[in-house]
C-alpha cells in the first residue's frame, strides 16, 4: 500500500505542475499577435496539457486501487471531503482544456489578468486535500 500512496503522490505532483504552469501559458499566450508564435503556444499547451492529463489519470487510478483495497477508508469524513475536491479538480482540468481549446482556435475572450486569477484556484485546492490527507479530521 505503500508503494501505491507514494507513486500518488508522485503522479498528483505531475498533475499539479501542470495545472499550475498551464494557465501561466495562457497568461503570456494573451500577449501573442502573430501566427508563429500562436502556433508555438498552442504546442506548448497541448504538450504540456496532455502530461498533466497522465498525472491526472495515474493519481485517480492509483487512488481509486487505494480505496478498493480498503473499502473502509470510505467512511472516513476526510476521504471523502477529498474525494469531493477531486472532481471539482477534475472539472478545473477540464475547464483548462476548454479555454486551451479556444486558443487553438482563436477564440480567446479573456485577458492575461483573468489567466492569472484562475491560475490561483489550484494552490487552494492542494492546500485543502494536503491538509485533509495529512490531518485526517474526524467531522
Amino acid at each position: 500500500m505503500l508503494w501505491l500512496k507514494a507513486f500518488h503522490i508522485i503522479f498528483m505532483v505531475t498533475w499539479f505542475a501542470g495545472l499550475f504552469y498551464l494557465p501561466r501559458l495562457f497568461v503570456y499566450h494573451c500577449g501573442v499577435k502573430d501566427a508563429t508564435g500562436q502556433g508555438r503556444f498552442c504546442q506548448m499547451e497541448r504538450k504540456l496539457f496532455m502530461v498533466t492529463t497522465i498525472g491526472a489519470g495515474v493519481t485517480i487510478v492509483l487512488g481509486a486501487w487505494m480505496i478498493w483495497r480498503d473499502m473502509g477508508l470510505l467512511n472516513a469524513p476526510w476521504l471523502r471531503m477529498k474525494l469531493m475536491l477531486a472532481i471539482g479538480l477534475i472539472a478545473y482540468h477540464v475547464w483548462l482544456w476548454l479555454i486551451h481549446r479556444d486558443f487553438a482556435n482563436y477564440r480567446n475572450t479573456h485577458s492575461a489578468k483573468f489567466y492569472r486569477w484562475i491560475n490561483e484556484i489550484p494552490a487552494l485546492f492542494l492546500i485543502a486535500m494536503v491538509l485533509l490527507a495529512v490531518l485526517k479530521p474526524t467531522t
